[in-house]
């Protein structure tokens, strides 16, 4: 299913067939590792590494082709808590250990469901699978 995204409907709070934003309203259930009023972080439903969860903006932006300044906040929210949720969620620390941020974008970056979302994984060189 394709679906075209403007950047005028791109970033407002919820996108009614987005099952990121559904998660987000409590109207499908995930696994959460974190959340707050701006941010939430739930493990994938189809791990790649022995820890694998996303950390999404609650407030719905399409992609990261979408973002603007007005997403800096947000965004590095997102980068910042990456590193503190890995290592509680059993990462290694660095540099011994570590990481991997993925964002997928668009359709020819591989990103399969258009809610701008931060895959965070870790363990044993999982991206390996990628």
């Amino acid at each position: 299913m394709s679906t075209h995204h403007t950047p005028e409907r791109s970033a407002h709070l919820s996108e009614p067939h987005c099952i990121f934003c559904k998660i987000v309203q409590g109207q499908i259930p995930s696994k959460k590792v974190y959340e707050d009023d701006e941010l939430l972080a739930f493990h994938d439903i189809n791990p790649w590494a022995p820890i694998h969860f996303l950390i999404i903006p609650k407030t719905h932006i399409a992609s990261m082709a979408q973002l603007t300044p007005v997403h800096e906040g947000v965004m590095g929210r997102i980068m910042v808590k990456a590193g503190e949720l890995a290592l509680k969620a059993g990462a290694l620390p660095y540099p011994e250990g570590g990481f991997r941020v993925v964002v997928n974008t668009g359709r020819h970056g591989g990103q399969e469901v258009h809610h701008v979302h931060v895959h965070v994984l870790a363990g044993e060189r999982p991206w390996q699978k990628i």
